[in-house]
């Protein structure tokens, strides 16, 4: 059975309702009272029981199935309460079905069944309808009036004639029956509404039943609308394309623009990118489309879409795992740097073992010419990684780190996408290059910028400003490279795992220059092997006279400087090979460059060796003292910064407040200027690391004890004398090795610091580990006073408690002598 659309009838006379009717199981429809409906049956008993009852009173009742799917339903399987219907016309169809047309007058209820074949029959009784007519009956009736006409409007399938039929009706009843049937609702709610016999419960239902449908067909209206405006702007812009094409057609400039536009579409397709990125390049690409190739927004755009194209989003290097292959490439490229290769190949070893592993952020410290940028590229080697390096000296500008926004003219990305876009890779080892040079000024802070890239918690949505996509920096191994930590943040320095790289000594450079670098140097000044030899003793002698540094970069220098005069004598018809002696150095290199300070040192007054950690490594460090008549005090010369200065005047006072005990004139402090002096004054010196050296250098001036001149000695010092632990001692013990120095002395807390000291390094120096000055001096001081600047201080004697000096010979020096013959002794 199927509805069409329902129309009113008005009845004529009064029907007689038997107690008996045919029963016409409805399967999926409810048929109200006053509402005419067609109806088609196809099944033959039905046909018959119409055809009977067409003979009779052409009354049926018609009852909703609770179960559709019975053919021939019992009293249970059906809803108790149906229409008595009368059928108006009905005609035959050849297939043998039969369309009716009825009309309900009547409410009935279900008693029984009293026939079951070959139709149902029942016994039915009608259902008597009272109200009361009053104002809410009254204001409901109109309100579903009202209601059921807007949705008439609303609706694009019921007529409109439904709201003149509506608006004749004044029977709240039949009002409320005449919209249930024509409500879009489940047959249930119909069902319901059909059963509710009290009039103003009827009306509320059907009034509720349409408030419903009206906010359907409004939400659907309102879609209905977006949907169409959507599809008119898509028609309207097609249109006006179609309208750049032929315009473009005319002009003859069409063909290459539209060629450029599909290949981009293609490429984009294709290229293996995020979402997003895909999202926002296709979005692009369609502003593109629209624009003219001769407006200065086109190559803005095209260039940003070509960006996006050529970034390496997701295109990666397999690592090579391969521990003993990568330790042979670390060995053969570099030599020594054990801690350095060991930790290479722990992160190797982590790697394998787990794939998803974060790439660690490596800063590998160390002064010039260690081999710091060099390393990074035997460690892309050994992964099997692809190698960049970007150098931060003197960036000031943020926008070199992320980009300049798409806004500004001649805008590019930061020079990190810059470089991963040239290595085509988003996992190749990363060298940011002198990350200690690093400045900043109105433009921005770059070091800050590197904070989120330098974070592997941060850095797998790194977004940069001229891109505005987010892009993974979780893949690239970063490692950084620096001279000195101080200038360097300490936000950026604590995502950074610092590796310290010390300076090279002569053995050291001897194997390099033996390993690398003259055999690089031979084939880079296009010599061969057999045209050149380099016994030890001439490279020992280069890297003693002509070279003075904790790198090799100097020394390189020197050996390619030799090479190129071989070369010069061998262009010239020279056959012979060439054999450098140590007598041939002059001859090639010149006069000696560099003079050991160490050479010619004896044990002196007034003169201490100390141990100095600068960014090109470790350095020894001459303190120089006199006394001079006068009274300004303490003089500092040397370009001392401030905690140096801090560190000479707490070493004056301790060694004041302990004259007694050291044997020293207090009327020395009064009378004599006292002037301290570390030479190379050209060059900035500070920190407390030569608080130990002062005192011992003021110490052997005050009591003409010399100070032992193979000693060298680093600490700080405090008011009571204790010695405190300093850093960088790896780099000063290799600096007391490379200038000849015998015996170290340094503050015991430090003593496990020795352990990153190669073994020869120490097998070759005594190390004297002290907690006092005490210890210092008397280590580092001669026992026996000297002549010193025209006094000599002979035996003293304890008196009561005091000190008494004799006073003996005063020579030469009057401002001494004056000072001394008038001291007020105790």
């Amino acid at each position: 059975m199927s509805d069409n659309t329902m129309i009113t009838s008005e009845k004529s006379g009064d029907l007689i309702v038997p107690e008996i009717l045919p029963i016409l199981p409805l399967r999926d429809n409810v048929i109200f009272p006053f509402v005419v409906f067609p109806l088609v049956v196809i099944e033959k008993h039905l046909v018959q029981l119409v055809n009977d009852a067409l003979i009779s009173s052409k009354l049926i009742g018609v009852f909703l199935q609770k179960n559709s799917e019975k053919e021939f339903p019992s009293k249970e399987d059906m809803y108790p309460v149906g229409t008595v219907a009368n059928v108006l016309k009905m005609f035959q169809v050849p297939d043998g079905s039969i369309r009716l047309l009825i009309q309900g007058f009547l409410r009935v209820q279900l008693h029984g069944i009293t026939q079951q074949r070959p139709y149902l029959m029942g016994s039915v009784k009608p259902v008597d309808i009272r109200f009361e007519q009053n104002m809410e009956i009254e204001a409901l009736t109109r309100g579903v009036s009202e209601s059921f006409q807007k949705m008439v409007t609303l609706s694009p399938v019921l007529p409109d004639e439904l709201k003149v039929i509506i608006g004749n009706i004044k029977e709240p009843d039949r009002m409320a029956d005449m919209v249930a049937s024509s409500l879009n609702i489940d047959v249930q709610e119909k069902q319901s509404i059909l059963e509710e016999f009290e009039v103003k419960n009827r009306l509320t239902k059907v009034m509720t039943a349409i408030n419903k449908e009206i906010q359907l067909l409004e939400l659907n209206d309102k879609i209905q609308t977006e949907v169409n405006a959507e599809l008119s702007k898509t028609q309207r812009d097609y249109f006006l394309r179609e309208q750049i094409k032929a315009i473009r057609h005319e002009l003859g400039d069409d063909d290459d623009d539209s060629v450029e536009i599909e290949e981009l579409g293609k490429k984009i397709a294709k290229r293996k990118m995020p979402k997003e990125a895909k999202k926002i390049a296709g979005k692009e690409l369609e502003r593109l489309a629209q624009m003219s190739p001769s407006s200065a927004e086109y190559t803005v755009s095209k260039t940003y879409i070509d960006w996006i194209l050529e970034l390496p989003w997701q295109t990666k290097t397999k690592d090579q795992i391969n521990i003993v292959r990568a330790k042979k490439i670390l060995d053969d490229d570099h030599y020594d740097l054990e801690d350095v290769k060991n930790r290479i190949l722990e992160f190797l070893a982590v790697r394998k073992l787990r794939k998803d592993s974060k790439s660690p952020i490596l800063c590998f410290l160390g002064p010039p010419g260690v081999g710091k940028t060099s390393l990074g590229k035997s460690i892309a080697k050994a992964i099997g990684r692809r190698f960049v390096r970007f150098s931060l000296g003197g960036v000031k500008d943020e926008a070199e780190i992320r980009g300049h926004r798409r806004t500004y003219i001649g805008a590019l990305p930061g020079k990190i996408l810059q470089e991963l876009r040239r290595a085509q890779s988003s996992n190749p080892v990363f060298m940011l290059d002198e990350i200690d040079k690093i400045g900043q000024d109105f433009r921005g802070d770059p070091a800050s910028a590197l904070l989120e890239v330098l974070d592997p918690e941060q850095n797998n949505t790194f977004t940069d400003h001229y891109v505005d996509i987010p892009f993974d920096l979780s893949n690239v191994m970063f490692i950084a490279t620096a001279n000195d930590l101080s200038p360097i943040p300490p936000a950026l320095l604590d995502r950074m795992e610092v590796i310290r790289l010390s300076g090279y000594i002569a053995e050291d450079k001897l194997e390099i220059a033996k390993k690398y670098i003259v055999p690089r140097q031979i084939k880079e000044n296009g010599l061969r092997p057999k045209d050149i030899n380099f016994n030890d003793d001439s490279i020992l002698q280069v890297i003693a006279s002509y070279t003075w540094e904790s790198g090799v970069r100097n020394l390189e220098r020197e050996i390619a400087n030799i090479c190129r005069k071989v070369a010069r004598k061998k262009a010239e018809g020279r056959k012979s090979k060439a054999v450098i002696k140590i007598g041939d150095i002059n001859d090639y290199l010149g006069p000696q460059k560099i003079f050991p300070e160490m050479a010619h040192r004896e044990n002196e007054i007034g003169v201490a060796t100390g141990l100095a950690w600068t960014q090109n490594g470790g350095e020894i460090l001459f303190i120089e003292a006199r006394l001079m008549q006068g009274n300004r005090g303490l003089q500092l010369t040397g370009q001392l910064g401030e905690v140096m200065k801090e560190s000479a005047q707490a070493g004056l006072s301790y060694i004041r407040s302990k004259a007694s005990i050291l044997h020293i004139n207090p009327s020395v402090f009064n009378k004599m200027d006292i002037h301290i002096h570390i030479p190379s004054g050209a060059t900035p010196k500070d920190g407390p690391s030569a608080g130990v050296t002062i005192v011992t250098c003021l110490t052997s001036l005050m009591t003409g004890r010399p100070v032992k001149h193979n000693v060298a000695m680093t600490g700080e010092i405090t008011l009571r004398g204790k010695v405190l632990a300093v850093g960088g001692i790896r780099e000063k013990v290799v600096a007391a090795r490379r200038a000849g120095i015998n015996t170290v002395i340094m503050p015991k807390m430090n003593k496990n610091d020795l352990e990153d000291v190669p073994d020869y390094v120490k097998k070759s120096l005594q190390f004297i580990y002290v907690e006092h000055i005490d210890e210092v001096l008397k280590h580092a001081l001669l026992d026996k006073p000297v002549r010193y600047n025209g006094v000599r201080k002979n035996k003293k004697t304890l008196d009561k408690g005091k000190v008494r000096y004799k006073k003996s010979r005063i020579v030469s020096d009057p401002a001494v002598k004056s000072a001394v013959k008038n001291a007020e002794l105790p």
